[in-house]
């Protein structure tokens, strides 16, 4: 069984990002981009969709936060790109909803190589911690331009940003996780194309 593992370094004049994947792991994670509340995602991320993920990241925070949300996104969109390969005998669909207490979301990923992110959090709050709250639907629409996925994400009801956010970070690991699976009845590429790229 071949192992689907993958490491990213992203460095440019705003970031520096190391990333370090694997997508048939334990949940295990090591999360140091600079944003307390980023971070807790990206932990909750890992936890649920049970990848380990190991994301380092100097960002110019003395800027602002949009840079490091963004390459983080991209950096984690490059690693699962990377250890997916050609996408051979994985189910590639994944939905799921999750609740955190009155907040309820519902993710829905295709694995196409086809880029497009529909996300609608539906938040209120101008930040959560130090993380603007547009720079949260900005990293789900910059991981799925990045591993090349049809991405939906919707905050079905809720009150609290945080739960929301929260809520939705769970779901989209669960959506992942299931579509990251291998098909256990491997057929080759799940496209009537032949290709997912």
């Amino acid at each position: 069984m071949t192992t689907r593992t993958a490491s990213v370094d992203r460095s440019t004049r705003e970031t520096q990002i190391t990333v370090d994947l694997d997508i048939d792991g334990t949940g295990r994670s090591s999360i140091d981009t600079g944003l307390g509340f980023l971070d807790h995602m990206l932990t909750a991320l890992s936890l649920h969709s049970r990848l380990d993920l190991a994301v380092s990241c100097e960002g110019d925070l003395d800027v602002d936060d949009h840079h490091t949300v963004e390459d983080t996104a991209i950096a984690v969109g490059r690693a699962v790109g990377a250890a997916l390969g050609d996408k051979t005998d994985i189910r590639r669909f994944g939905e799921a909803h999750a609740p955190l207490d009155e907040a309820l979301a519902r993710v829905v990923i295709d694995l196409s190589g086809r880029p497009c992110a529909c996300v609608q959090l539906d938040l209120v709050r101008d930040s959560i911690g130090m993380v603007a709250c547009e720079n949260l639907e900005h990293w789900f629409q910059s991981f799925a331009m990045e591993v090349r996925c049809a991405l939906h994400v919707d905050v079905l009801r809720g009150k609290n940003d945080h739960h929301k956010v929260e809520a939705a970070f769970k779901a989209f690991a669960l959506a992942l996780r299931s579509a990251v699976a291998r098909d256990e009845r491997p057929a080759g590429v799940a496209s009537t194309k032949g290709s997912l790229s």
